[in-house]
Formats: structure tokens, sequence, C-alpha cells
């Protein structure tokens, strides 16, 4: 038996965002966010559709839904973390909650939002997993207003076990950090849990999604292998440098190199991949143009 990576995003949003994932997405959300009161009701934003998946130039690959109380939600899930991720996060969910109004209408007519975000990596030096930012006052701690909300889990800090799993929450990250290692379904009493894990399961998916997850994985496979790369041989190349230049300008000079490479490469790759230049530009950082003026100066693309 085999599942689904769901810390990849597009498997993230067939579970989680999908037509019919409504209720495994309030549960989800329910046992993770801090509300008022528990989710009643919820719509699911442009649910996951596999032909514009496969498109790539027609989706986005993070959750949106609205809320009973028309709350916005955004969840994305992201393996690698890259320069400005923070700042791209925090834009992104200023972004949603200014663009609901038209010109000229009313400011009190914003609805909050809330941008959740899991990783596959550490962000922040405390050790609990999941963290909550919001607007507050320096030395009170006032809470200024609660329209915005960032909300991070990251995934490396939870390490407990399924025995050790008692809550819904920990089920839920369980399930999302270890579903593509698990060889059997878990015992899980939950019914939208148990739905989770049948949508995940590879044998429900037909050849088309199967191309498409395993192509993304291929896909992230090679970001990492190209950091990787790019850092060794940069590295590399600045102690020999550093050899002739002093061994402090040389090391610095080849991490600087090394950062270039990577970029480049994860460029190079995702263009063939066919990752649109605009999303490209996000992930690393750069303006189309930039982009699409490099790639004219690359052979054989």
């Amino acid at each position: 038996m085999r599942f689904l990576n769901i810390k990849t995003d597009y498997a993230f949003k067939k579970v989680f965002g999908s037509e019919n994932s409504k209720n495994i997405l309030k549960s989800f959300l329910n046992s993770t966010l801090e509300l008022p009161s528990p989710i009643e009701d919820l719509k699911i934003v442009d649910p996951y559709n596999v032909p514009k998946l496969q498109g790539m130039k027609e989706t986005a690959v993070d959750v949106k839904a609205t809320l009973e109380d028309k709350t916005k939600v955004i969840i994305e899930m992201q393996i690698l973390n890259h320069n400005g991720f923070e700042s791209r996060i925090l834009y992104n969910t200023a972004k949603n909650y200014a663009n609901q109004l038209d010109k000229g209408a009313k400011y009190h007519l914003l609805n909050p939002v809330i941008a959740l975000t899991i990783v596959n990596f550490k962000m922040f030096d405390f050790e609990k997993y999941k963290s909550i930012f919001r607007l507050l006052e320096k030395e009170n701690f006032t809470e200024y207003k609660d329209d915005i909300q960032l909300q991070f889990i990251e995934l490396p800090k939870f390490d407990k076990t399924l025995d050790e799993c008692i809550t819904i929450e920990d089920k839920w990250i369980y399930f999302i950090k270890n579903a593509r290692d698990m060889d059997i379904a878990p015992a899980f009493q939950d019914p939208d849990l148990i739905e989770a894990v049948d949508i995940a399961n590879t044998a429900s998916m037909t050849k088309e999604e199967l191309e498409i997850q395993d192509k993304r994985e291929e896909f992230i496979f090679m970001q990492k292998s190209s950091i990787e790369k790019g850092t060794q041989e940069g590295y590399q190349r600045g102690i020999a440098e550093g050899i002739e230049k002093g061994i402090e300008k040389g090391i610095k000079e080849g991490r600087e190199e090394g950062r270039k490479k990577e970029r480049e490469q994860l460029i190079i790759n995702a263009f063939r991949n066919g990752t649109p230049t605009n999303i490209i530009g996000d992930f690393v950082d750069m303006n189309e143009e930039d982009i699409i003026e490099f790639l004219s100066g690359v052979e054989d693309l």
C-alpha cells in the first residue's frame, strides 16, 4: 500500500482542497486554528482540479477557504525554504486582506485573514512546533486588531509517534508528516481522518494524477539536489581561490558563487518542469524580466 507525500503542495491540495474535502478541511482547521468558536461551515475556493494542475499556469497550489463568518483562511504547504519566504507569506496575507475591497468600498467591510503555513523545515529558534503571530503592543501586549493572523506549523519539530498522538491535532500533523512512509492505513477513529487517508491512497488515483504527483516529487528532489550541489561547488571553488587570495576572502566568494549557482539551477529546473516564469520569480525572489533574460542565454532549454 502506498500513500501520497502530503508534504508536496499538489498532494496537500488534493487531500484538503478537493470539492469533496469540506469536512476534512473543517476538521483539520478546527483542530489547529485558535478560533472563538468551532467552524460549522466553510467554502473551499478554487478546489483541486487535475487538468488545471497539469497545466500549472492557471492554478495556485495553496488551499483557500472562506468560513461562515467570512473569515478567509489561506493554507500553504512549503517543503523548501528560500530567501524572502517570510516576507512572501506576510505579503500574500496582506494582499488577500486588501483585495477584498473594491474602489470606494468601506473599510469596515474587511474580513479577517488567517494564513496557516505548514513547513518542512525549522523557521524559529524556539522548540514548539506551532506558533501564532498577531499585531500586539510592544510592552503590554494589547492586541491592535486580530484581522491578520500568521500561524506556522514546523513539521521537523513534531516528533510524536503514532501511539503518542492523543489529540485530533496530533493525528492530523502526524498524517501530514508521515503519510509517504506509511505501509498501512493508521487505525484512526475520526471519520474525516479516515477519509483523508483514503484520498491519499494512491490506489484510488488516476494515472494522470499519479504522473502529476510523481513529477512534483521529482521536481522537489531536483531543487534540493541543486541546492546541495551549488553550495558544495561554490564552497570548493572558494577554497581553491582562497589559496591564492586568502582563505577568508575565498570562502566568502565561494559561498556567494554557490548561492548564485543554486538560484540559477533552480530557475532552469523549474522552467524545464513547466513552471511559469512569474511563479519561478516568487520562489527565487527575482522579478520576471530578469528571469526571462537569464533563460534567454541558457542553451538546450
